[in-house]
């Protein structure tokens, strides 16, 4: 007990003096904000989510203003940031939270059964704005305590991440007062020192207890023996334009970039070419993009293709029919929910 006391006491002393400072969701009670900034830095740098959680907050600064937007605005504004089925699970669950006068609700448990938002996302919210006593168990505080108790379990079972999940419930501080401080301790430590590479272990204040550190085997810790082989796809992109338009297609409900807009995707630079073999115009290919996704590294050929300007607006309709798309001033197209490679691709365009 002695030990279990002795984590929380110096992880608060510790996160009181070299924790993060100026991080814009620091200290925020608002539950609304809270989630907002956990959701945004799943899979995603601390840098890259603070940008997006500002401009986030200044357009729908609270959970009634992003349950009352259209989708694609959110979408919208959610582009570059990846993973989109977070801003579709977002829109959803401020929805059902609307529903409910806009309150959030104040335990763990009932926080957890809202719309895509997990166990330690609904513990997260618990304990920095309602003062629950509740565990948070992301990626760099399950590699934080698996170093510091030395688990060499396997966590890619299910066991495993049960095992870890009452360890951490049972290194908590004892008042719920102290929770804030001693969750954000946790999340401080495992980002800026104990690194998947390279940890920082002088600077640590659970040095002294580590198990990993003592036996050398913090590059070891956190087990994980079974990784997801990364697949790799090639699909061409029809960039056709007319007059200032380009021709967006809206993606399926389901899949990579779903729901987003994008420009039409063909198997291959033949299969796009013979789509508009048939239609006047000056073509070429440009050069490979290269975007890497969670599982797979995606190869996009785009094949540019600029309409005569004389092309009649029947025909223009024609063509987006063909294709399943619509013309969009290039652009109103920018303002659009775009997948970033997408919208990197147009902005080039625009500025050439």
């Amino acid at each position: 007990m002695a030990r279990v006391a002795s984590v929380a006491t110096r992880l608060l002393a510790w996160q009181r003096r070299y924790g993060r400072r100026g991080l814009p969701w620091l200290g925020v009670r608002d539950p609304y904000r809270v989630w907002l900034s956990e959701v945004m830095l799943q899979q995603t740098q601390v840098a890259t989510a603070s940008a997006y959680y500002r401009r986030f907050v200044a357009r729908y600064p609270d959970v009634t203003a992003l349950a009352d937007a259209p989708l694609d605005d959110v979408l919208a504004l959610w582009s570059g940031l990846g993973y989109y089925n977070r801003a579709r699970n977002l829109h959803r669950c401020a929805q059902v939270v609307a529903q409910q006068d806009g309150e959030f609700p104040r335990t763990s448990a009932e926080l957890a059964r809202l719309p895509g938002i997990g166990r330690s996302t609904a513990a997260a919210i618990a304990a920095f704005c309602f003062d629950e006593r509740a565990a948070i168990l992301d990626g760099n505080v399950k590699r934080v305590l698996a170093r510091y108790s030395g688990f060499a379990t396997d966590l890619a079972s299910a066991a495993a991440q049960r095992q870890l999940w009452a360890y951490a419930q049972s290194l908590l501080p004892e008042r719920g007062a102290d929770m804030p401080a001693y969750t954000q301790g946790l999340m401080d430590l495992g980002a800026t020192v104990c690194a998947v590479r390279q940890p920082n272990c002088d600077a640590c204040p659970l040095r002294a207890g580590c198990v990993a550190h003592a036996g050398g085997h913090t590059a070891e810790l956190p087990l994980r023996s079974r990784r997801a082989a990364r697949g790799q796809r090639s699909h061409a992109l029809l960039w056709l334009c007319h007059r200032g338009d380009v021709l967006l297609q809206r993606r399926p409900e389901r899949g990579v970039w779903a729901a987003l807009w994008s420009l039409p995707q063909f198997d291959d630079l033949r299969a796009a070419r013979a789509a508009v073999a048939h239609w006047p115009g000056r073509t070429r290919e440009l050069p490979p993009i290269r975007h890497a996704l969670t599982h797979f590294d995606w190869q996009l050929r785009p094949l540019h293709v600029q309409l005569p300007p004389r092309t009649s607006g029947a025909r223009r309709e024609a063509i987006a029919a063909a294709l399943g798309g619509r013309w969009v001033e290039a652009a109103a197209a920018l303002r659009m929910s775009l997948p970033a490679p997408v919208r990197r691709l147009l902005a080039a365009g625009s500025s050439s």
